[in-house]
């Protein structure tokens, strides 16, 4: 039988109202400020259909990159003319990725709320090394990697940190989303700050997913419906002037708008992607039947692998795997909804969010619904980092669905009282 101990603490608002007249200040100790109310659940086991679709997931992308990547890797002597040069790599990453799964599945969130601020602090470290010769690694007229041994993009971290700031602040501001300063200026300065950063790399697919992220958050915190107006609008404005008055995004949006005009630089990739689809028909040239990967379609295995993926299993094979993305969306939302306090439901919404969207946008580039941005398919696009980043999340989700069993208890904090709840 559950039974709440109250615990009263003298009300601390003194330095609250001196930060108050400093933004910056009044935000920093929101986010560092003492929990309102503490929650503990019994702890079961991991949420079996949520893991089993990751799995589905991972062992399709795994054949996926094989099918698609090894015509590519046999015709190129970068890759020692070994046809099975990407499998074999991408099978050693998905180990690495399904351990990263497992450990982190073993985690307590509360830990996770601990680190949310030290992960932001790596985070934006990170971005920043990005603009440091010798470090930053630059490529198609961007400058998005870093180089420390591995080469990965910052940007990836800079998404999980996004989303446990946010779900760290709403934590702390719970019941005052409602009004403007606390629902809709801090927590967009917040994003507005990390994708400031990303957009000075040029990476507009990142820059993209990490608005999308926030506002979606934002949005679900609460917020009143006058400000997610505002915010929109903001968003769309700002969004404009990046696409229309920006050389680099101006030219990807005329080689969406014109791809006759512009096959042998900015639009081939589309083009070929859309032929790959169109050649699928319903049911496909069957699995490892592409004509298009025969250095028709450049790098296959990557950011197109959806396409060499319609074109062997069809319009059948399209539709499952956008059915398998919707089904982790809804057991995600679902462990959301059942998460045992705000920091944890947001956390499990935010990165459930960000492989939903990125799968979206992904499968929206190849299809030529929106110009090229070179967003990867979760789980299936070729790349060790991404993936260890992907399962590593996956992993967290996994951790909080153990606390998620049990009936939902709801806990209403107040703004002016320091009380803290524990649950014996």
């Amino acid at each position: 039988m559950l039974g709440f101990k109250r615990n009263q603490t003298k009300p601390a608002h003194k330095s609250a109202r001196a930060s108050a007249k400093n933004p910056i200040k009044e935000l920093f100790h929101l986010l560092v400020s003492a929990d309102g109310a503490t929650v503990h659940r019994v702890r079961g086991g991991i949420d079996k259909p949520f893991f089993v679709l990751v799995i589905i997931l991972i062992c399709l992308g795994s054949i996926a990159v094989s099918t698609a990547g090894y015509v590519y890797a046999r015709e190129r002597s970068v890759f020692g003319y070994d046809s099975f040069y990407f499998i074999k790599k991408q099978v050693v990453w998905a180990a690495l990725a399904l351990a990263a799964m497992f450990g982190m599945s073993l985690v307590d969130y509360g830990f996770l709320k601990k680190m949310a601020l030290p992960i932001t602090g790596v985070a934006v470290v990170l971005l920043l090394l990005v603009f440091v010769p010798g470090i930053g690694v630059s490529a198609n007229g961007a400058r998005r990697w870093i180089d420390i041994g591995i080469q990965f993009q910052p940007s990836e971290i800079a998404k999980l940190a996004l989303v446990m700031l946010l779900s760290l602040y709403i934590s702390k501001t719970a019941g005052r989303a409602g009004t403007f300063k606390y629902g809709v200026l801090y927590p967009a300065s917040l994003v507005v700050f990390f994708c400031g950063l990303v957009a000075l790399e040029k990476h507009m697919s990142a820059t993209i997913i990490l608005f999308l992220l926030g506002a979606s958050m934002i949005f679900i915190a609460g917020v009143e419906k006058r400000w997610i107006a505002a915010v929109s609008v903001t968003g769309a404005l700002g969004a404009s002037y990046i696409i229309f008055f920006t050389d680099y995004t101006k030219a990807r949006v005329d080689a969406w708008l014109h791809p006759e005009l512009h096959l042998k630089t900015g639009s081939y990739q589309p083009y070929e992607g859309l032929l790959a689809i169109g050649s699928g028909g319903f049911f496909g040239t069957g699995l490892t039947g592409s004509i298009q990967k025969y250095m028709w379609l450049p790098e296959p295995y990557n950011d197109f692998i959806y396409a060499i993926w319609c074109e062997e299993l069809g319009f059948v094979g399209a539709v499952g795997l956008v059915v398998l993305f919707m089904l982790l969306a809804w057991r995600g939302f679902t462990i959301a909804r059942k998460a045992p306090d705000v920091f944890s439901a947001m956390l499990v919404t935010g990165l459930t969010l960000k492989v939903t969207f990125q799968a979206m946008l992904n499968i929206a580039v190849v299809t030529s619904i929106i110009p090229t941005t070179g967003i990867a398919l979760p789980f299936f696009s070729y790349g060790g980092t991404a993936l260890v980043m992907q399962l590593a999340e996956m992993g967290i989700i996994l951790s909080i669905s153990r606390y998620s069993s049990g009936e939902k208890q709801e806990i209403k904090l107040t703004q002016n009282t320091s009380e803290r709840i524990s649950v014996k």
